[in-house]
């Protein structure tokens, strides 16, 4: 993707991305087609098994991470600084490439769903179709399968998105406040990221649903990527250039942990372990932002 300023895709956050959507997508097999059940069972550890079997929320939050960073970076670029933003401008660009999208799948399961396809009914009582799409378009599909339990996994995937679009509709506002106190958005994003074990904390007690889903872990681990996104610009150069590579071993260091063995670091470092494994994300994207790792990066992709 170009943007205004001629920054072109950088092939160590494509990666990062890939190994997410990868992750993600091996969760949703998994979850038909246990993987230490299979074949791989005697080519892989079976550590590495249960992990891939269960690092789609991992993947996730991976995610959430690079499009904090991402937004923010283009923002910088497109506008010189967070409170220059076009709202409108800004709006217009995440509908575009939203929308159509999402309003064809929607239709799509709409049809499959009023033509009773087995995979694509509801199977609770307090989910309607009507509901369900109210709910997908207006950032709350998420709270809507806390309130009434999963959706078909078809419009399950979805709840992301909502995380996602309140970050959109917010975003935008705290910028325009920083046109008026330009440390204001840095602060707010810097306390929504550090927010993170608290947000863990009160949902300890909350369903299964929630806990996956809930709006808090996923805003901090965006913001994380926003306040990452911040540092790129304004850490002097010459300092930049030292600090890369102990950024990107770092990173991956803590990444390549969490996701084979969360279990560890949840025992040491508790509710904080997310924000452990954020962080270290968000290490990673300054790294490769820094062009850290871009020959390999580039070579790996081709």
């Amino acid at each position: 993707m170009q943007t205004t300023s001629g920054a072109q895709r950088n092939p160590g956050i494509d990666l990062l991305r890939g190994l997410s959507i990868i992750l993600v997508v091996i969760h949703h097999l998994a979850l038909r087609i246990p993987l230490m059940q299979t074949g791989l069972s005697a080519v892989f550890p079976t550590m590495l098994l249960k992990a891939l079997n269960w690092d789609g929320g991992k993947g996730v939050k991976i995610f959430f991470v690079i499009s904090g960073f991402l937004i923010t970076d283009h923002t910088l670029r497109r506008w010189g600084s967070l409170g220059g933003i076009n709202v409108f401008a800004f709006s217009a660009r995440r509908a575009c490439r939203i929308l159509p999208c999402l309003l064809v799948l929607l239709g799509i399961l709409a049809i499959l769903n009023l033509a009773r396809a087995p995979d694509f009914l509801f199977h609770h009582d307090s989910q309607t179709l009507p509901g369900a799409i109210f709910a997908a378009l207006f950032m709350h599909l998420n709270l809507y399968e806390a309130r009434t339990n999963y959706l078909p996994p078809n419009w399950d995937v979805l709840w992301s998105l909502s995380v996602e679009e309140l970050f959109y509709a917010a975003f935008p506002i705290l910028c325009l406040l920083g046109g008026r106190v330009p440390k204001l958005p840095g602060l707010v994003f810097a306390l929504f990221a550090l927010s993170s074990p608290f947000a863990e904390w009160q949902i300890r007690n909350a369903s299964d649903i929630w806990q996956d889903e809930a709006y808090g872990p996923g805003i901090s681990a965006i913001a994380i990527g926003v306040c990452a996104a911040l540092l790129a610009h304004r850490i002097p150069p010459v300092l930049f250039a030292k600090l890369t590579p102990w950024l990107g071993w770092a990173g991956s260091l803590g990444v390549g942990l969490y996701l084979v063995d969360g279990h560890v670091l949840w025992l040491t470092l508790g509710y904080a372990t997310p924000l452990f494994f954020t962080a270290s994300c968000a290490a990673l994207l300054l790294a490769f932002h820094n062009g850290w790792g871009k020959a390999t990066g580039s070579g790996f992709l081709a």
